[in-house]
């Protein structure tokens, strides 16, 4: 389970985030490449942009569910 406390800095404000404990998988962006991308400098995803529409939460939670390090965190806010 992601935990805020671990939320990576460069993450976008809100909802959703990746933690430290992403191994850049890649599978959050192949479900939701609007709003995850791959931090080059780190190797690992983080959100660079929180989903608006009811189709991009949907697809970030389905990345959520889908991470194989429970990385991705929805905060709820």
């Amino acid at each position: 389970m992601a935990t805020l406390t671990d939320r990576l800095s460069y993450n976008v404000a809100g909802r959703f985030y990746v933690d430290s404990s992403c191994i850049d998988c890649d599978q959050c962006r192949v479900i939701a490449p609007d709003n995850f991308a791959r931090n080059e400098e780190t190797g690992t995803s983080y959100v660079t942009k929180q989903p608006v529409s009811d189709e991009e939460i949907a697809k970030c939670k389905e990345a959520a569910e889908s991470c194989a390090t429970a990385s991705i965190g929805d905060d709820g806010a």
